[in-house]
């Protein structure tokens, strides 16, 4: 379980009072007056994201006060509590009233109190939450944690996580839940996945496909596949400098999959899950592939090379391509993707494509109900025909510039004939600027969304 979690009994654990602008006087007149007064000197006002500890007689603290925004709010944010690990002094805290979801904010401290420090000392908060009455916490720990494997994996730099890397995370990752763990490299890559290996074949680090499976084979399939692309230069379509920097990022599809398939296998969920990743490094060398180069898929559809710069679907095509054969249930694939879904809906808000409707009002009401934020975008068949190519099956980046993350799912939608239900998420797995329980850097996004979808049908 999460270490930010106290499971022993507390009885001395800080209370924390969420307050707003229109309960404030109330529970202000409730404090001791000694607290009131320290309150009053200190200009507290209750607005949100506001933390004020309030002393006891004796020097320690009685409780913390901390502003949450009204529930009228238009703009009001549930993780708001997620703030507090980074506020708080040194100590074992408790929820004295609710915020506005109990759960979700306790969520939201698990996730606050999460630090990347490979590199440089940067402890987590030495601060504990006794979980309220009624919350899953293990549930929730789940959830936390598999969160920092993915901020880990993505905010580890590429000289750290190239290909290689990303399949010991996965290896580790099989041993500790006795999945089967299988890494297509070479000569078999090539002839089987052609797209994945054109698109790896510059690296001096080998792109292989990572293949785990995991659960009794007679439980429903859900398929799991993730872009694993450890660094992205454009290849020789080059990405400016500008460009290039967040690209160690550009595996945040794989870090995510494995995240949600470490939820499902720690909540033994009934289903027998495979996950895919295509893990590579799109360089630059005499033997990248080019613009107008033609290579015949897994799936035997050939697929012009229109832009070097749109190699995460090559890679997931092939992937899918395998999914696909084994008839799954369920497949999904997350992958950090497009600039067009940033400039569409911004870096917080990924969209997520499917023609399953009865799944597609699924996923937006757990994206919804985990405050994991995903927005439906359409399959839009007229543009399908943006994909033609003069010389080959498909193009892999249509020209014209309209519509890029829409062009990228029917690019995608190609490959995937056999499944029961398919849902694409095109995600961007990074927070540009720290949020309460999102710190700034490699982001879990879709995962927790899914991951509840799954545990309702699954269970």
């Amino acid at each position: 379980m999460s270490s930010v979690f106290e499971t022993a009994t507390t009885p001395a654990a800080i209370p924390i009072t969420f307050v707003t602008k229109s309960t404030w006087d109330a529970i202000r007149n409730e404090l001791p007056a000694q607290a009131r007064q320290f309150a009053e000197a200190n200009g507290f006002a209750a607005k949100p994201g506001k933390c004020l500890t309030l002393p006891a007689a004796d020097g320690s603290i009685a409780q913390v006060l901390f502003g949450l925004e009204d529930e009228t709010h238009k703009a009001r944010d549930p993780f708001r509590p997620g703030a507090l690990p980074g506020l708080l002094p040194p100590g074992v805290y408790r929820f004295a009233n609710a915020p506005y979801d109990t759960r979700l904010a306790a969520l939201a401290f698990a996730l606050g109190a999460y630090r990347f420090g490979r590199y440089r000392k940067n402890e987590a908060p030495d601060v504990r939450l006794v979980p309220s009455d009624g919350i899953d916490a293990a549930e929730i720990a789940r959830m936390a944690d598999a969160a920092a494997l993915a901020r880990d994996l993505i905010n580890t730099p590429s000289n750290d996580m190239g290909p290689a890397e990303l399949a010991d995370a996965a290896r580790e990752l099989a041993a500790r839940f006795g999945a089967s763990f299988d890494c297509i490299t070479g000569e078999a890559l090539e002839q089987g996945f052609p797209l994945i290996h054109a698109v790896g074949m510059a690296s001096t680090r080998a792109p292989r496909l990572i293949d785990l499976t995991w659960g009794d084979p007679a439980h429903p399939k859900v398929t799991l596949v993730g872009k694993g692309v450890c660094f992205d230069t454009g290849g020789l379509d080059i990405k400016p400098s500008s460009g290039m920097l967040l690209m160690k990022k550009d595996m945040g599809g794989a870090a995510n999959v494995l995240a949600l398939a470490q939820m499902v296998m720690d909540a033994k969920l009934k289903l027998r899950l495979r996950v895919l990743i295509p893990a590579v490094e799109n360089a630059v060398a005499g033997n990248a592939f080019r613009p107008l180069d033609i290579f015949r898929s897994r799936k035997g559809v050939t697929v012009e090379i229109g832009n070097t710069d749109a190699e995460g679907r090559l890679v997931l095509a092939d992937a899918l391509a395998l999914a696909d054969e084994e008839r799954p249930d369920l497949l999904v694939d997350l992958g950090t993707l497009t600039g067009a879904a940033r400039v569409a809906l911004g870096p917080d808000l990924p969209p997520f494509y499917t023609n399953d409707e009865t799944l597609a009002a699924d996923v937006a009401a757990h994206a919804k109900g985990e405050n994991d934020p995903l927005w439906r975008m359409p399959l839009w068949p007229a543009y399908d025909a943006w994909l033609d190519s003069k010389t080959a099956d498909i193009n892999n980046a249509p020209s014209g510039g309209f519509a890029g993350s829409i062009t990228c799912a029917l690019f995608l939608q190609r490959f995937v004939e056999h499944a029961a239900s398919w849902l694409h998420v095109d995600i961007y797995g990074w927070t540009p600027s720290a949020k309460p329980g999102r710190p700034e850097g490699g982001e879990c996004q879709a995962a927790r969304a899914i991951y509840k979808l799954l545990s309702q049908r699954y269970a």
